[in-house]
């Protein structure tokens, strides 16, 4: 079973807007691969979805409590600083080292994918995580 690592963008877009970031995350519930993530990771996306979509604290212990039952925690044991544009995307990396994922998976086209691979663990967009999953093609960069 593959296991991946997903950048907080994915979270924020499969829970508040769907599309192929809620089908992989649809995926991860049902045991297709397992889905890594790490306290600082489940931070941000709660932080997010407070300041930025004005989620109450309800519906925040609610999706708090949905990741929980669908990820698998990690504890990163280095503190990464190769991103400085956006520091808080390091715990991406962080995370996929310390899981040994197989992939990230990320939208972020500025940061993050535009690395290619971090610690030998390829960068994938989602739609090509999918595609891959499906046995259509290898992810691209």
């Amino acid at each position: 079973m593959a296991s991946v690592t997903a950048d907080t963008n994915i979270y924020i877009s499969g829970l508040h807007f769907g599309g192929k970031p809620r089908r992989f995350l649809d995926l991860a519930r049902a045991g297709v691969f397992r889905l890594d993530i790490s306290e600082p990771i489940k931070s941000e996306i709660l932080r997010v979805l407070r300041e930025d979509f004005a989620y109450p604290e309800d519906a925040l212990r609610d999706v708090r409590e949905r990741i929980e039952r669908i990820t698998h925690p990690v504890t990163p044991t280095e503190t990464l600083d190769i991103i400085k544009a956006d520091p808080s995307d390091n715990r991406i990396l962080e995370c996929a080292a310390a899981a040994k994922s197989d992939y990230i998976v990320t939208g972020d086209k500025r940061h993050i994918l535009p690395l290619g691979s971090h610690a030998g663990i390829p960068i994938v967009k989602v739609a090509d995580f999918l595609r891959q999953l499906q046995g259509e093609t290898e992810p691209q960069r």
